[in-house]
């Protein structure tokens, strides 16, 4: 038994980890948030901005619990293996959806930077030195702002990269029109839920039409070894055509 679906993974380029801790945690660290961003979820009046950015980067309280979850652990060995990433200390970052507002533009298809430039900035790549994990902090509806996902779209963009290392605003477009014919999925879920995307899968924010706020973080895990195509762990063989 498996803790994700591998195959699924290999072939659509994520995965979702049902309820990698008890509910209650992800409850836990949504209070978390709400206090840290000085709002609460009995005065809508107070929700002004469309998206409130935040961030974990102590892995403080049930933040902690999430980041260290057993379940998630498994996953991450049967999916970048054993040993072949690097255990995450906190979430990172937190973009906060708020119902009712006018939409950000920043809704655009593309991939998270997932490698380091000898200057300290960060670049997209055909082959990527993260993957990305999305955690779910409250529950998300398909009206609830949940992230989009092009289905199979981690083929698309290996091929449109190649070994090059791009700005990611550079590649944004690039991507976008690789991926343009795939279907889309959408992270919906349960708090405590988890999503592991390839590094290489194409996704997007998406506009809340919903009536509660969206709480998710995103961060990346970073692994041992660049993705290459191969017969090795499901991140190599999700590049093989």
């Amino acid at each position: 038994m498996t803790v994700v679906d591998v195959d699924r993974f290999v072939t659509e380029g994520f995965a979702k980890l049902e309820a990698a801790v008890p509910r209650e945690v992800a409850d836990a660290a949504s209070a978390q948030v709400w206090q840290q961003i000085g709002l609460s979820p009995d005065d809508p009046a107070g929700w002004r901005e469309p998206v409130v950015w935040t961030a974990d980067m102590t892995g403080h309280g049930a933040f902690g619990e999430l980041a260290r979850s057993p379940r998630l652990r498994e996953a991450l060995d049967e999916i970048a293996g054993p040993g072949g990433w690097v255990p995450r200390a906190a979430l990172g970052n937190m973009p906060i959806r708020f119902p009712g507002k006018a939409p950000v533009d920043d809704r655009g298809w593309h991939i998270d930077a997932s490698v380091a430039r000898p200057d300290g900035s960060w670049a997209v790549s055909g082959r990527p030195e993260t993957m990305l994990l999305l955690v779910l902090l409250s529950e998300v509806g398909d009206d609830d702002a949940p992230t989009r996902v092009r289905v199979g779209s981690h083929r698309d963009a290996a091929e449109a990269l190649g070994e090059r290392v791009l700005d990611p605003f550079e590649a944004g477009p690039l991507l976008d029109a690789a991926s343009k014919d795939r279907p889309v999925a959408h992270a919906t879920g349960l708090p405590g839920d988890m999503y592991l995307l390839h590094p290489l899968t194409v996704h997007a924010a998406d506009e809340h039409r919903g009536t509660r706020p969206r709480f998710m973080s995103q961060g990346p895990v970073f692994l041992k070894q660049p993705v290459a195509p191969g017969e090795g762990n499901a991140l190599a063989r999700a590049l093989l055509s």
